[in-house]
């Protein structure tokens, strides 16, 4: 696709040879209000170089650009260019692109490069609560725009599969378990014992003693101690799988920090061989005060490991196996100081590559009630969640379509209900924090996924009323798109036009919910034009002018929820 602010800082560049392209580029800006321009440069830069005043230097500029057939109009506004292009070239640029529903918005910039990405990552024989929905829609999300820029993106599922939490749940299980309980309920159960646990730790404190050794015993191969932690972490797997089908959401790998178990020795040694380990207090760390970080704790007094000491292994593991690009991370933001700590730790182990560790930090979920607790047992599971907004979705969808078909009704609901709540997951800054509440998760009005959706399943409600001849006419893009410079429309093709690069600024700052402001924008602004004007016009060459224009809103949409990891159905 032609690169519009590319070849204004061209046309801008002979005027202006004492910047570069490049800077040029980069000095260009968008006007929020469109009367001032599509693009707009502003000249105080220039003022030095040329003892001139701005707006004098605007001016020369204006003038020399006026007769560019690029432009529709050029105007300076004291010390600004604003610039008007050419409406039916942009059409004609952004239909082109957006025609290709396969290749729109994608790109092979990553191509040969690996991105390994850490997401999702419940801890076993615990719920998969709510709390994990950001983590695991977030990092999906982040998979899929860098899959669709050509890299080579590899998901891992770093399961919580280890730790002084084992030794409890196994210490549990051993004086109060079922086996026919858990085999029936495997999470809800293990979760009671697990917070009996706590409550009868604090009435006998020798418990927790007994859970330490029950982990060291696990760490050090004891055999019931594995076989226990093997069961429990199957079930878990099993239940955990359930809900990310439902998700529609895959792992290419999953490497628990229990994979790395037998290289936990290496990296101790290793530590000791480079001078980072010190004692303290009976326990191993890494001192980091002149990097005014707290020390990095690497194995307890008891020699057990600590999260630390398992991540260094699978960092390295990662690099030795994957080469990445990147390493990145999608843990909540209560984890940025840990994160810094480990990765200045790889750093003063020497490798180069810590410096594409990745921290993606995202805000945390409470319950209006306060916030989650395993250990209290105060928990919304996620598959809760996700089957409450199907149940909505299909009263909803029965209330407005009563003689619907029931398969179909049951396949929609379930396409729109649990893409509300990805959706819903998407659609502010990752870094926010918020309370959980069901009104506002399952509300459908407004800017929400099933609007959306909607906006989708209406423009493929035009293309079947249009007929399959005049769709295939109006795919090729050989359409007069003089028919397409009204207000409405324009306004829907510039957001068309933006979109690759709204894609690449979504990867380079991690944060999906870039892709789900701008297609809102886009849902709007085509619903917009569908009320402005008549689309399935006697006139055919209008006719197909119009329908182009819906077939790539629809691929726009279609695409923009794909990277969501939401569904975009042709009928709602």
């Amino acid at each position: 696709m032609i690169n519009i602010k590319e070849e204004i800082a061209k046309r801008i560049a002979e005027q202006a040879s004492d910047l570069t392209q490049e800077q040029i580029e980069q000095i260009i800006e968008i006007p929020q209000d469109q009367k001032m321009g599509d693009y707009a440069f502003p000249c105080f830069r220039l003022a030095k170089v040329y003892h001139k005043a701005p707006p004098l230097i605007a001016k020369d500029i204006a003038e020399k650009l006026s007769g560019d057939s690029m432009f529709e109009k050029v105007e300076q506004v004291n010390a600004y260019v604003n610039m008007f292009l050419d409406k039916q070239q942009v059409a004609g640029i952004a239909l082109e692109s957006a025609l290709d529903r396969e290749n729109f918005g994608k790109s092979n910039v990553g191509e040969g490069k690996t991105i390994v990405i850490d997401f999702s990552s419940p801890n076993i024989a615990k719920p998969f609560h709510i709390g994990h929905i950001r983590t695991t829609v977030i990092g999906n999300s982040i998979y899929k725009i860098f899959d669709s820029l050509g890299y080579n993106v590899v998901r891992t599922n770093h399961l919580g599969d280890y730790g002084t939490q084992f030794g409890k749940m196994i210490c549990a299980y051993r004086h109060w378990g079922n086996d026919e309980d858990i085999e029936r309920d495997p999470i809800k159960t293990l979760l009671a014992y697990y917070t009996k646990f706590h409550v009868e730790a604090e009435k006998d404190p020798e418990l927790n003693e007994e859970a330490r050794k029950t982990f060291y015993n696990l760490e050090h191969g004891g055999e019931d101690e594995i076989r226990i932690w093997k069961w429990f972490s199957d079930l878990s797997l099993r239940e955990f799988n359930r809900v990310y089908d439902m998700m529609g959401i895959e792992f290419d790998a999953y490497d628990g920090e229990s994979m790395y178990s037998d290289m936990m020795p290496g990296i101790i040694q290793e530590l000791k061989d480079k001078g980072l380990l010190q004692e303290s207090q009976g326990a191993n760390v890494v001192d980091l005060d002149e990097y005014k970080l707290p020390p990095a704790l690497i194995t307890k007094s008891d020699g057990t490991s600590l999260y630390c000491t398992r991540d260094l292994a699978t960092a390295e593991y990662r690099k030795e196996h994957y080469d990445f690009y990147k390493n990145i991370y999608v843990v909540a933001s209560q984890q940025s100081l840990y994160f810094k700590q480990l990765f200045k730790v790889l750093e003063l182990m020497g490798y180069e590559w810590a410096k594409d560790c990745v921290h993606v930090p995202f805000g945390m979920v409470a319950l209006e009630e306060g916030t989650l607790s395993t250990r209290k047992g105060r928990v919304v599971f996620l598959e809760d969640v996700l089957k409450k907004a199907v149940e909505k979705t299909k009263e909803i969808i029965m209330e407005k379509n009563p003689d619907a078909d029931a398969a179909s009704i049951d396949e929609v609901a379930k396409e729109v209900g649990i893409g509300a709540v990805m959706f819903n997951e998407l659609s502010n800054s990752r870094i926010k924090d918020y309370v959980f509440k069901w009104d506002q998760v399952l509300n459908f009005d407004g800017e929400t996924g099933p609007y959306v959706q909607y906006t989708h399943a209406r423009c493929a409600s035009v293309l079947r009323k249009a007929g399959e001849d005049a769709v295939a006419k109006a795919q090729t893009g050989n359409v007069d798109t003089s028919f397409l410079t009204g207000d409405a429309a324009y306004t829907l093709i510039k957001l068309l036009y933006q979109y690759p690069e709204v894609v690449q600024d979504a990867a380079d700052k991690y944060e999906p919910s870039i892709v789900t402001r701008h297609i809102i924008d886009i849902a709007q602004a085509y619903n917009k034009f569908y009320h402005d004007e008549h689309i399935l016009v006697d006139d055919e060459a209008e006719k197909l002018a119009k329908v182009a224009l819906t077939i790539a809103a629809k691929n726009a949409i279609a695409n923009g929820l794909d990277l969501l990891g939401v569904k975009a159905p042709d009928r709602m």
